[in-house]
């Protein structure tokens, strides 16, 4: 394809890409030159900075610096051959943090991270993101520096700019966060983060809608975002250390090796602890509601589609893949409602995600561990479940935990789509019933526990300062 015409083709696309107006509760968008994208987002409440403004980066450079580097920009412009332009399809696709989500889910997958250090690794990326993007806007609406073309309409784009002021990059700050923060989870990909961000910041200035000192000053700025969300993860107890002891006797769970025992402690963003909203104790296992419960097990009749869901919710989303499923969920609602243009508002989204269901994981593991409840195949060796139960205890179901609670999340804020979410929550959970791997008081608890995190998580969002 030749530069002048893939050029001509990646323009059209990213101008009406980024122009089609969408609605919805999370904010409607307005075509480019009708409005700036949350020019107050600079006073939403991070998560880890105590403020927007706690981490100001200097102002611009003046007159004179600025004219220099749009000599540099224009001097880039013979840099726009296909392979330029791909990147800057690539990195403008989505809101700036899109590509760092892929980057995380894809990183948690290669090294096999299980539900609960991948939803961790989600929350501090995204948690890094969001405080970093805060603070980026909190210093553009300070010093309002007009775009580059705006400056020079001599200079030509590849894109349209963005509806907000240049400085600091939102690119570079969204890079700077993540690369970051995931050097500090995943270090033997250090080097591969930098690059990626060098390559986002880069596509910037080729783009043309960026200055040179917008991206460095917006890359050191996340830098020191994540350095403060870096200091919170090293001590939120992930690293702690089982010490073996069980209970032992009827209606205790019985197996070997249970999986992360003290995850129920690890520090929490919104609950006070993980037991803050521990239900109370499961029936007693020789309780005639037991008895009653388990009969509903063993008299379930299974027909082909609850086999096939009940593995779907078990082996397609379940275990490893779940933080993905649910993510996905998230990522295709902020693209149908076309938020892409608005980096604080998807910041704000995935971070409400990601901690709704790290959240509901710890408070599930807490509830497990203070039980130890029996599983169904443990209480009655005759039985048989569809296939292989997890190994850990049965009460609360985690699939209701954490489905209610990333459902109730992002049917928050998403609201007329809320009926579907919270259907495909109460189905990952009752599945869970047809595999007959839990009891019905486990998938009711597991339900109520998620929504109830859910809960704390959206009367917090209420309050950011966002509405």
């Amino acid at each position: 394809m030749r530069p002048a015409f893939a050029l001509a083709i990646l323009m059209v696309i990213t101008f009406l890409g980024s122009s089609s107006p969408g609605s919805g509760a999370a904010m409607v968008q307005s075509p480019p030159g009708t409005s700036q994208a949350e020019p107050r987002a600079g006073m939403w409440r991070p998560w880890v900075l105590t403020s927007g403004r706690q981490l100001r980066v200097p102002a611009p450079p003046d007159r004179s610096a600025t004219a220099a580097e749009i000599k540099q920009l224009q001097g880039l412009v013979s840099e726009r051959q296909t392979a330029a332009l791909d990147q800057i399809a690539f990195w403008n696709t989505g809101a700036p943090s899109h590509r760092w989500n892929e980057m995380t889910l894809d990183t948690a997958l290669k090294n096999n991270l299980n539900g609960h250090f991948a939803w961790r690794a989600l929350a501090f990326v995204h948690v890094a993101i969001y405080d970093a993007t805060i603070a980026a806007w909190s210093a553009k609406y300070t010093y309002r520096r007009p775009r580059p073309s705006e400056v020079d309409a001599s200079l030509t784009t590849v894109l349209p700019n963005p509806q907000s002021p240049s400085y600091p990059s939102e690119h570079a700050v969204a890079a700077g966060a993540a690369s970051t923060m995931l050097a500090y989870l995943f270090p033997g990909d250090a080097k591969l983060f930098a690059d990626k961000a060098n390559e986002q910041i880069r596509s910037r200035l080729v783009a043309g809608v960026e200055y040179p000192s917008d991206v460095t000053a917006g890359l050191e700025l996340g830098r020191a975002v994540a350095a403060r969300v870096i200091e919170r993860a090293k001590t939120d107890g992930s690293d702690a250390r089982w010490d073996g002891a069980m209970p032992t006797g009827p209606g205790y769970w019985n197996g070997t090796n249970p999986i992360l025992p003290m995850a129920g402690t690890w520090k929490t963003w919104v609950l006070a602890s993980g037991s803050e909203l521990r239900p109370g104790p499961p029936p007693a296992h020789d309780s005639p509601q037991m008895a009653a419960e388990m009969a509903e097990l063993r008299n379930y009749q299974r027909t082909p589609k609850t086999i096939a869901d009940a593995f779907f919710w078990e082996y397609a989303v379940g275990g490893l893949k779940g933080y993905w499923y649910w993510n996905e969920q998230l990522t295709k609602k902020i693209l149908e409602y076309r938020l892409e243009a608005n980096p604080p508002r998807v910041a704000r989204a995935y971070a409400i995600g990601s901690i709704a269901s790290y959240d509901a994981t710890v408070a599930c593991w807490d509830a497990k561990y203070a039980y130890w409840q029996i599983r169904p195949f443990q209480l009655d060796p005759a039985f048989r479940p569809l296939f292989p139960t997890p190994n850990h205890p049965s009460y609360p179901a985690a699939h209701g935990c954490v489905s209610s609670a990333v459902a109730a999340a992002i049917a928050y804020l998403f609201p007329r789509d809320a009926q579907t979410l919270n259907g495909l929550a109460d189905q990952a959970a009752e599945s869970r019933i047809w595999a007959g791997i839990h009891y019905r008081t486990d998938v009711v608890a597991g339900l109520a526990l998620g929504r109830a995190v859910a809960q704390r998580i959206i009367d917090v969002a209420k309050r950011d300062g966002s509405r």
